[in-house]
């Protein structure tokens, strides 16, 4: 794997593996999203919403991600 993951890779695995967020964040953002939001919501709005994480680290994330 790269070191900006690979495509493969979910948002909230790469956001623990660079600690930006905690495993224990990732699964209450996963709860929430299905309690809560069910697929209107995408994971990065919630992990916002919840404050575990700012916009802007989501945006620099997903830019990884699409190799940006």
């Amino acid at each position: 794997m790269s070191e900006a993951g690979s495509a493969k890779e979910r948002i909230g695995e790469a956001l623990v593996r660079s600690g930006a967020m905690t495993e224990e964040q990732v699964k209450q953002v996963l709860l929430h999203q299905r309690e809560q939001s069910g697929l209107d919501k995408l994971f990065g709005e919630i992990a916002v919403e919840l404050q575990f994480v700012d916009q802007q680290t989501i945006e620099k994330m997903l830019g990884k991600k699409t190799g940006e």
